[in-house]
């Protein structure tokens, strides 16, 4: 396993995270809950065990997963290892029935954490997240009470997930104007098929030096190579089929294009598209992990294994021509006029 930077603290994380929507949910009401994985507790400390051993050391979660079940499974999955894992968790969704049961306020950001470290069973939270824009609070005041979190030592760092690069941005800019703790990472959706974290993300990480990981790394199992233009999977249970094709929208007819280029670069290297994908996302800028989660044991080893894959330049430049998305404006007419800031002698 690969170790990176978390943006600029000096801590390091693998590269593939152990993503964990997939923990708990087996008697919800709500179906999708059930879809997504119910995995019970020997489960989960089977797929939690063999992703430590395998040196992963970051694992992310959400209080809004299986309605807290997957903190809870987690954290008796971990037990003493705890020192061993660097735990994010998110807040945001709606987590109960009352108005105040979700969204960004003090008010829930105070309850919200304190039900994560309960359920977790820890007393510090590595990196805690906002789980995605909140359009009624202002973000002054939720950065206010993360920050009150980090003085009182239940959270080591705080991030973002979801926000667009302007919304970070800003963020960025309150925390410095009243010396608060800043966001460290992003959490985003980033795939073969779903590239539009490239337009402002990536270049707005790289400038504030934030760390982006990554969701949905194979598009809701799209990228592993088991649906065909049919619209069939070789598993019928795997998570685009069960949730549905919207769980991660993008135009299917091109991403069987890239699923071709997948599938030709990996027969090269004589191993899976998936393994393919994720290793695609790691020779990314600013990307720092890959967030991976199972339902099955084969599934999380042959993710991980993504770390020992190098992909050559000719398979990233032959991935990156098929699934490269239209530039949008104003990109193209800044890169258009950008050389001409370069005098010609010191032009490549």
């Amino acid at each position: 396993m690969k170790y990176r930077l978390l943006g600029r603290t000096g801590v390091w994380v693998s590269e593939i995270a152990l993503g964990t929507m997939t923990f708990g949910g087996r008697d919800h009401p709500n179906p999708v809950h059930r879809m997504l994985g119910a995995l019970g507790q020997e489960e989960v400390d089977r797929v939690v065990g063999t992703a430590l051993d395998a040196g992963i050391n970051f694992v992310d979660t959400a209080d809004v997963y299986a309605d807290g079940e997957s903190e809870q499974l987690l954290g008796r999955a971990i037990g003493n290892r705890r020192r061993d894992v660097v735990i994010g968790t998110k807040l945001h969704a709606p987590v109960g029935p009352g108005p105040n049961d979700q969204g960004l306020s003090r008010l829930h950001v105070m309850r919200a954490l304190e039900d994560s470290l309960r359920r977790l069973g820890t007393d510090y939270i590595d990196l805690y997240q906002i789980h995605n824009h909140d359009h009624v609070t202002p973000i002054e005041e939720t950065l206010s009470a993360l920050d009150d979190a980090v003085r009182q030592g239940k959270v080591r760092y705080i991030g973002s997930s979801n926000l667009a690069a302007w919304q970070i941005s800003k963020a960025l800019g309150v925390s410095a104007l009243h010396n608060q703790a800043r966001f460290v990472s992003n959490q985003t959706h980033y795939s073969l098929v779903s590239r539009d974290a490239e337009r402002d993300l990536v270049p707005m990480a790289e400038d504030a030096g934030l760390s982006l990981t990554v969701w949905s790394p194979l598009a809701g199992g799209f990228l592993s190579g088991k649906f065909d233009r049919g619209g069939v999977a070789a598993e019928a249970d795997s998570r685009r089929v069960q949730v549905g094709r919207d769980f991660v929208p993008f135009d299917e007819e091109a991403g069987f294009a890239v699923l071709d280029v997948l599938r030709e670069v990996a027969a090269r290297h004589e191993v899976t598209p998936a393994r393919v994908a994720i290793a695609w996302l790691l020779a990314q800028r600013a990307v720092t992990s890959v967030v991976v989660g199972a339902r099955k044991l084969e599934q999380l080893t042959d993710n991980i294994a993504a770390s020992d894959l190098t992909l050559t330049a000719a398979d990233l430049a032959e991935l990156d021509e098929v699934s490269r998305p239209p530039v949008a404006y104003p990109n193209w007419i800044q890169a258009a006029f950008g050389p001409n800031r370069i005098p010609a002698a010191n032009r490549d």
